[in-house]
């Protein structure tokens, strides 16, 4: 059996030139997937945002994005081509998004999260998120609450392990 080679993932902040590939994981993730007006506007227009994509090649596989306020990082989201999950994926682009928070002096980071998307509490959870809250029906699609989890960064440089 030959092994198949494939590129390595390049994580990388997110370009206008992105938001087609985003768009096409946008759908396949989502109910009620982003418009392209919500991203080019992010990207264009909103001084506290920055976005990342997972590119595999000139392929986007994944993307995340927050919204950094102060001392806090709100996650906006993450999302993940089908056909790249269950490989670590959303864990790299959640890692990346805490790192650059903390890069730029955030010691908080949270994000609301559906009750019934167990994957992403896992994800979550693992990374040392913890439930404080909920916003009931906050998801307009299906009038679903969110769940408030946050998070304590740990500074740019420090070295330590949060779950403890």
């Amino acid at each position: 059996m030959a092994v198949v080679e494939r590129t390595p993932v390049v994580m990388a902040d997110m370009q206008l030139r992105h938001v087609a590939g985003v768009l096409d994981i946008e759908r396949r993730s989502f109910h009620t997937p982003w418009s392209e007006r919500a991203f080019v506007s992010e990207l264009t227009q909103n001084a506290y945002a920055h976005y990342i994509v997972a590119l595999r090649g000139a392929r986007v596989v994944g993307y995340g994005g927050m919204w950094l306020v102060l001392d806090e990082a709100h996650v906006t989201n993450i999302a993940v081509h089908p056909d790249e999950r269950g490989h670590g994926l959303g864990e790299r682009l959640l890692s990346t998004l805490e790192a650059r928070a903390a890069a730029h002096g955030c010691r908080r980071m949270t994000l609301e999260v559906r009750p019934s998307n167990t994957v992403a509490q896992n994800l979550y959870r693992k990374h040392a998120f913890v439930t404080r809250g909920r916003r009931p029906g906050y998801y307009t699609d299906t009038h679903e609450d969110a769940l408030i989890m946050w998070k304590t960064l740990t500074p740019a440089g420090e070295q330590h392990d949060q779950r403890s």
